[in-house]
């Protein structure tokens, strides 16, 4: 590490000759595999962005120049490279640095992302703060994966910024998903050169000024179709963006001379990299897909399969929807590019014809499943609990008021651990039960997730079923597809004094502080609709609720029940439990849940602090 040890910023980047580059990628991309491999993390997409990294950050006046790298978990490069190499051991862990960019943690990180799509707004946004603050040599530079291209907000942000030719900003797609051979890039990096010149923009410039309004037509029809015929820049160019490329975008020799060329340039411009992901580590490049989240392993031996004892709340909801799509055939499965993450690739394999992954466009999914259901076909939607906040509108307006059969599975509700706020999904049961026409289950086992999938695939409505990241408590799984009884819930434990009423992942440590205190415990399952006689019946033989949560206090679960009791003028002791109102930061999920005092022990204590430490009974006038 002999050059990279030398960097502590940008600024000393910039100090370097350009023959020093080479082996300086070299020295980033080892560190980056034996960070990860210490920490678990992002992998292939990280060692796909060295060599871009080192160009943008040696060719631009970063921080003074914002760089905004879209979902940013291919940003570890720029992490080591702005000040964090010796803060790469913390990474994604407790009261460490993040794994995507954020503002708080450095001047480096100039927008803060995790979802995806964003880039080209925000970085928009910057070119014209900096026109309009007169700021005239900043420039503004989005750096955009080919999967994050699919969303509309990308394109909404296009055509808007094509309107704009005195803005300093620049596009640059990350393509991983297609080669070039050493003959095209060759070639490419001699058009890149030529197109992103000064003479070939003056030309351009001269040729619309000097010819008559029909040869100027034909001239720009001319340059579109022979353009066209090397490179795919003709839908960029209709938006108003000076497409470049696409150039190899390991090759600092035809990046850098590039992008240098594009600083000179006004008017919005767009760079199609082309790179690899997983460059320079056999193993990643191989399998991009197995090293694109991995734990911690062995860089020399490489990711060994792991020892499952308990199955993933994924892997019961993928084995679920092959089980009913086996049982209808009016099944269909929608997935936002997020098919492996969600468990559908048995589903995929087993029935392509209804499958569906319609690419990052969490929008689109759930209109697209609203229109399917319209035709009686039965569609779920398999989606991250934070991602499915992208299409609030959609469920709203598209699925709820025309209480629609759509059947969404929410994956990774409630906090997720290494991946942080921008991950968590804290907010679904607040943001869901407000909806009319909505079910709203939360699972406390693995089985239990089977029979709400049953349970919300067979309501005829809009129907949720959150569920928590990872590995279940072990729970023996019926392979019958039984439902439920709409909105009942079942007492766990009967005790004394107090009754808590848990909520999906909360049950476990529910019932261990139920046996602390010899409280009454139940499994309250259903959000919306709550089971209102159940909690009155709690009310009238208990002298406290608790209700607890691995969701947002403010308008949860708990506020249903305080809200139930209010309706029914019922006044009684009331302790809600959950997350409080802030963003949880990164770390174990244990550690997390402990500090916000939902284990078992941090329940107990919530409750004998605000009971009594012996005996939480109260007397209270109920008049």
């Amino acid at each position: 590490m002999e050059l990279l040890n030398t960097i502590d910023s940008p600024a000393d980047l910039r100090k370097l000759t350009r023959a020093q580059l080479r082996p300086l990628a070299d020295e980033l991309r080892e560190f980056v595999i034996e960070s990860v491999a210490q920490t678990g993390g992002h992998l292939s997409s990280n060692l796909g962005t060295v060599e871009l990294t080192i160009a943008l950050h040696y060719v631009f006046n970063t921080p003074e120049d914002r760089v905004v790298w879209d979902v940013g978990h291919q940003t570890y490069p720029h992490k080591i490279l702005t000040g964090r190499r010796d803060r790469m051991h913390t990474l994604r862990q407790l009261d460490g640095i993040s794994g995507f960019p954020r503002r708080a943690e450095s001047e480096y990180d100039t927008f803060g992302t995790a979802h995806s799509s964003t880039s080209i707004s925000a970085v928009l946004g910057m070119a014209l703060a900096a026109k309009t603050k007169g700021e005239t040599d900043r420039h503004a530079i989005a750096v955009i994966g080919d999967g994050a291209m699919t969303a509309g907000m990308v394109f909404e942000a296009m055509n808007n910024a094509g309107v704009y030719d005195d803005i300093n900003m620049l596009v640059i797609l990350n393509d991983n998903d297609m080669s070039i051979s050493p003959p095209v890039g060759a070639l490419n990096r001699y058009l890149a050169r030529l197109m992103s010149g000064q003479f070939y923009a003056q030309a351009k410039n001269v040729g619309k000024s000097i010819l008559p309004g029909p040869m100027r037509q034909l001239a720009k029809r001319f340059e579109e179709h022979a353009k066209g015929m090397v490179v795919p820049a003709t839908m960029f160019e209709e938006f108003g963006f000076n497409y470049i490329g696409p150039i190899d975008g390991h090759d600092l020799e035809s990046l850098i001379p590039t992008l240098q060329n594009l600083k000179n340039l006004k008017g919005p411009q767009f760079l199609h990299v082309v790179t690899k992901k997983g460059q320079g580590y056999k193993l990643a490049e191989a399998d991009p897909v197995l090293y694109h989240g991995p734990g911690k392993f062995n860089p020399a031996e490489g990711i060994k399969p792991a020892t499952v004892s308990k199955m993933t709340y994924t892997q019961v909801f993928g084995d679920w929807l092959c089980d009913m799509a086996a049982q209808d055939d009016k099944l269909i499965g929608i997935t936002p590019a997020m098919s492996g993450g969600s468990g559908l690739d048995t589903f995929a394999q087993r029935f392509p014809q209804r499958f569906y992954d319609v690419g990052i466009a969490e929008q689109h999914a759930v209109t697209f499943a609203a229109g399917l259901a319209c035709e009686g076909l039965k569609p779920v939607v398999a989606i991250y609990s934070t991602f499915l906040q992208r299409a609030y509108d959609q469920l709203i307006h598209d699925v709820a008021l025309q209480n629609l059969d759509v059947t969404f599975a929410l994956d990774r509700s409630g906090l997720v651990g290494a991946d942080g706020a921008t991950h968590a999904g804290n907010y679904d049961m607040a943001y869901l039960r407000c909806i009319p026409n909505m079910v709203v289950m939360a699972a406390s086992d693995e089985n239990e997730c089977r029979q709400m999938l049953s349970t919300a695939y067979h309501y005829n409505g809009p129907a949720a079923v959150r569920y928590p990241r990872g590995a279940g408590i072990g729970a023996a799984i019926v392979p019958e597809l039984t439902t439920l009884p709409l909105g009942k819930g079942e007492i766990r434990r009967q005790g004394q004094s107090v009754a808590i009423l848990a909520f999906g992942s909360m049950l476990a440590p529910s019932m261990a502080a139920g046996e602390l205190l010899d409280a009454t415990v139940v499994n309250m399952r259903f959000i919306k609709p709550l089971d209102v006689d159940l909690v009155l019946e709690l009310a009238q033989n208990h002298d406290a609720l608790v209700t607890v949560e691995e969701g947002s206090i403010m308008g949860g679960a708990g506020s249903a029940v305080a809200e139930a009791l209010a309706a029914a003028g019922c006044v009684k002791p009331l302790l809600n439990l959950g997350l409080p109102d802030r963003f949880i930061d990164h770390g174990d999920v244990g550690q997390l849940l402990a500090q916000c005092g939902l284990n078992a022990e941090g329940i107990a204590a919530s409750i004998r602090q605000r009971f009594g430490k012996d005996q939480p009974r109260l007397v209270v006038n109920q008049n």
